[in-house]
């Protein structure tokens, strides 16, 4: 009879994931980040940081509140805004703010000790505003974790990773959410077999028309190199950019 992994010892399946490289090798330097400590995530909660995540720190933190553009989305359904984020079952809700990621007014400056991003920042039109705006809520040392998708891996690897230099002239030029500049190129290059849910192409032409509603565009493609720089290029210092399987990079930066 052959095991299953939830039969297995927890310290078993941590060793074999991290074996297959599907978690998180530098585990110390984000746990020293996040412990005991308050924070904010945008667009969550993530499966990446829960117990059974690539990188397993919610059970880790103080607290910690969300953003989401809508009260409904995609991915997460309907959540107001109050105390309705549940991000993990041993924590308190946290606060669920209704702001875009570019914007998060009525959050005070330095408010907390780090910020979250799992598989978002590609989401957003404008990510050098968006990451300026997360910086400003951070207090001073703080800690900024995210998680993109590793273009090579994904729908996206017919394209080529977005310059530093044309997320700066997007920044410039204060592009917003509505932006299509990218369409042409999304629907040429996409790859549906990667995206079973997007449908036939159709389907997907149709959504991404729709994309200020429902936020399903990469506007930005990424790879260990253009993500280090991205974060560079506003501030902050990049401890760590680890790739991890299947298609992850993790990067931590400090402002």
């Amino acid at each position: 009879m052959v095991e299953s992994a939830n039969m297995l010892p927890s310290s078993l399946v941590r060793l074999g994931r991290l074996i297959l490289r599907r978690r998180v090798i530098s585990m110390q330097s984000f746990q020293g980040a996040v412990e005991g400590k308050e924070g904010l995530e945008i667009g969550g909660p993530s499966g990446a940081f829960q117990d059974s995540g690539i990188l397993p720190i919610y059970r880790l933190v103080k607290s910690l509140d969300n953003c989401v553009f809508s009260k409904n989305t995609t991915w997460e359904g309907e959540r107001p805004e109050g105390r309705t984020f549940r991000y993990h079952s041993s924590k308190a809700y946290g606060f669920n703010f209704i702001r875009e990621a570019c914007s998060l007014h009525s959050i005070l400056e330095h408010s907390y000790d780090f910020v979250l991003s799992s598989h978002n920042l590609e989401h957003v039109a404008d990510p050098v505003r968006a990451l300026k705006e997360w910086i400003r809520v951070m207090r001073p040392g703080g800690v900024i974790i995210i998680i993109l998708p590793n273009c090579r891996n994904t729908f996206d690897h017919r394209r080529k990773p977005t310059t530093i230099a044309h997320m700066l002239e997007d920044y410039e030029r204060g592009v917003g959410e509505a932006d299509m500049t990218h369409l042409a190129e999304i629907l040429e290059l996409h790859d549906l077999s990667c995206d079973p849910a997007a449908g036939t192409f159709a389907q997907f032409h149709d959504r991404s028309l729709h994309n200020s509603e429902n936020r399903c565009l990469h506007h930005h493609v990424f790879d260990e190199n253009n993500s280090r720089a991205l974060l560079e290029a506003v501030g902050l210092s990049v401890h760590t950019v680890e790739l991890v399987k299947p298609h992850h990079i993790v990067l931590l930066g400090q402002s």
